[in-house]
């Protein structure tokens, strides 16, 4: 997605959509002031005083009518050079253009006129408004001015604008996608997690479901760990301050801490992240070169003060759990440990599927060093070390100055998510710093002690970020092992407790779920309320499989393929295409072929096996047969209701047993009606509006 705030001509344009915006509503609402108007990553957005006007969703329409007049009329943006003086004269009604001028040099002030309106502002502008003309008034929201939550609550409206309208249409399209794919949205269909702001702001709870997948995720990563010879450990969620002042994050870091708590006259913090706890674990005795690499993981509660404006769901809270790691090795191990670092994000990478990332080396600023520790010797011996392990591997990567942590470089694994920009998933970071101010040693082959290399590294990054971003990656469609609930057993003749008994016992063998119906709903009832499950719980595909042993469920998978890559909505499994294995009697097969004949009259398509009871659905389907599904004899009749949807249904070749149990319901005295009902079903079926 663009970023508006980065691409130089989309910038200058949102930016004079924004003064557009402001003219509407000075011209709705001549009472209205303006604080600021700039450009972010997302488009534009405009801080209002709307003075005693109650904001209204309803009110964006309005301002977007009278923002197409002013571009139609075509006023030219002029800009202006005035004194100071002038500025406050300008503006001496306003306090909040009065603030900013304030904080303003004399000599350089600006300000930018179109038709009846003039804002303070630097530019640059577009020539003319009507160039401004494809915009959209996206949202608004509260916000306090300039963040203070001791000032008033001004409206933020928010917009983006391009130089097309086929350029704003497709971005549009890009934003509805978003809507769909964001895991907060799809976390509360699915209900796996929650926030209240009782608990707290960026404090995520993870429901049942949720915590299923989240263990899943913990599963994966540890087993993998240990393979490769991790050790894990457990260590608390807070530390002493004076932990965090020999670590250096209470010089470097302590802006995103939480404020330390007193306790028994000493002073305690929330852990912002492990590597203290994990150089004390390494300090705890003594060690030989013999002993290392000593891998130590962990999945660490760790916290966070990230400001409210940047908290998004899982992705970003101020609690989340980290799939940490540090190494401590000797200078030699550098190259090997970070090579097994790279093939397990690379590896764990193939395993998910993630295919669009990108390798950064990210260095220090050398303008900047105070946000650095302060040693030039090893900031130099530590990036070129990295920058060498790194073109030795033969991995492609660009540089960024001023993204390295405050004690090391490190090579940063940024992922381009389904929508959105990118962001960081793994690291891997080189370290001389650490060790050295925890006094870390080990005896060397010579008998000295000499101090060890850290490699902080973090796989998943986070497990409640890397969830969010297989959310929105799979818009929930997870894979099966991810998957919170995977099967639901449900008998359709609930007054058989010999059948339900059974069904219970295979439920509790295989630890599955159970739909229990209260009363017998017949098997249009059952299979409809399976549909709705399915549909309710967010499952992307719905298989339908008679009770009576003839399926094999071998083919199901065969089916999922064809079903996607020939973009389907049902796939039905048909014994009469290569006509192998069971094929029914012969006066069946007839009544069969007379469906199969009757259904392409009405329809015009060609379904060899129309009453067969296997069968998949994509979700679109699902939700249909969700809130209206035949009651009686219904596989016939449900193919022709969505065929008459205009929705694609294909066969594939399956090969059926013969019944391994129970009576057909269809006995020689039931043909008859049988035949007349589901002929009259379909074809009132293929009449209906």
């Amino acid at each position: 997605m663009v970023n508006f705030k980065e691409d130089e001509a989309l910038n200058t344009l949102n930016h004079s959509c924004a003064h557009l915006m402001a003219q509407a509503i000075r011209h709705l609402y001549p009472q209205a002031k303006f604080w600021v108007g700039p450009v972010v990553a997302e488009g534009f957005y405009y801080d209002v005083d709307f003075g005693d006007h109650v904001f209204k969703e309803e009110d964006l329409a309005a301002i977007e009518k009278e923002m197409k007049k002013i571009a139609k009329r075509g006023f030219k943006i002029i800009r202006k050079e005035i004194s100071k003086e002038e500025a406050l004269e300008m503006f001496k009604d306003d306090e909040y253009k009065l603030d900013l001028i304030s904080n303003l040099e004399d000599g350089n002030i600006t300000c930018y006129e179109q038709g009846d309106f003039t804002d303070l502002c630097r530019g640059p502008h577009v020539d003319n408004v009507k160039l401004c003309r494809y915009f959209k008034l996206l949202k608004h929201s509260g916000a306090y001015w300039k963040g203070d939550k001791n000032n008033k609550v001004l409206q933020r409206i928010y917009g983006v604008c391009f130089p097309t309208a086929e350029e704003l249409e497709e971005h549009l399209k890009l934003l509805e996608e978003a809507k769909e794919r964001d895991h907060r949205k799809i976390g509360k269909d699915m209900n796996l997690f929650m926030v209240d702001d009782l608990v707290g702001r960026g404090l995520p709870m993870f429901l049942p479901k949720g915590y299923v997948i989240w263990q899943e995720l913990e599963n994966y990563i540890k087993d993998k760990e240990r393979k490769l010879g991790y050790q894990h450990v457990m260590t608390p969620c807070v530390g002493t301050v004076n932990l965090y002042k020999t670590s250096g994050h209470w010089d470097h870091y302590k802006e995103n801490m939480f404020p330390a708590m007193e306790v028994d006259g000493e002073a305690f913090v929330l852990r912002p992240m492990n590597c203290p706890h994990h150089m004390m674990i390494y300090a705890n005795r003594m060690h030989s070169y013999k002993d290392l690499p000593i891998r130590i993981g962990e999945i660490a509660h760790d916290f966070r003060y990230e400001s409210s404006g940047t908290l998004k769901g899982i992705e970003r809270g101020r609690h989340f759990c980290q799939n940490d790691a540090h190494l401590f090795v000797t200078p030699e191990q550098i190259k090997d440990e970070f090579s097994n670092v790279v093939d397990l994000i690379f590896s764990t990478y193939k395993d998910f599927g993630i295919t669009d990332y990108r390798c950064v080396l990210s260095l220090r600023d050398p303008a900047n060093k105070t946000k650095y520790h302060d040693d030039d010797e090893m900031w130099n011996k530590a990036e070129n070390a990295l920058r060498d392990v790194m073109n030795d591997l033969g991995i492609e990567y660009t540089e960024e100055i001023g993204e390295a942590a405050f004690y090391g470089p490190k090579l940063d694994v940024n992922v381009k998510p389904a929508v959105g920009n990118e962001y960081t998933l793994s690291t891997c970071q080189l370290d001389f710093c650490l060790p050295a101010k925890f006094e870390l040693t080990y005896i060397d082959k010579d008998g000295e002690k000499k101090t060890p290399v850290v490699l902080h590294r973090a796989i998943l990054g986070s497990l409640d970020r890397f969830m969010a971003y297989i959310l929105e990656e799979t818009k929930g469609n997870l894979p099966t092992w991810l998957a919170p609930v995977q099967v639901k057993v449900m008998p359709v003749k609930t007054d058989n407790e010999e059948l339900m008994e059974y069904a219970r016992q295979i439920c509790e063998n295989h630890h599955y779920n159970i739909v229990n119906l209260p009363i017998n709903l017949g098997i249009g009832g059952a299979v409809q309320t399976g549909y709705r499950y399915g549909y309710e719980e967010g499952y992307d595909l719905a298989v339908q499989v008679d009770g009576d042993g003839q399926h094999d469920p071998k083919f199901l998978d065969e089916m999922a393929k064809y079903l996607e890559s020939h973009n389907l909505d049902m796939v039905i499994g048909s014994r009469f295409i290569n006509k192998e294995g069971f094929q029914s009697s012969g006066a069946r097969r007839l009544g069969i072929k007379y469906f199969t004949v009757l259904i392409k009259i009405l329809t015009g398509a060609k379904i060899t096996d129309p009453t067969s009871g296997l069968r998949m659905v994509n979700r679109d389907v699902m939700k249909i047969f969700a809130y209206d599904y035949p009651k009686d004899y219904p596989e016939p009749e449900s193919v022709v209701a969505i065929l008459r949807q205009k929705k694609k249904v294909e066969e594939i070749p399956v090969i059926m047993k013969a019944r391994e149990g129970g009576v057909s319901s269809i006995s020689p005295k039931k043909s008859v009606y049988y035949m007349i009902k589901v002929t009259l079903a379909i074809l009132i079926e293929r009449i209906r509006k």
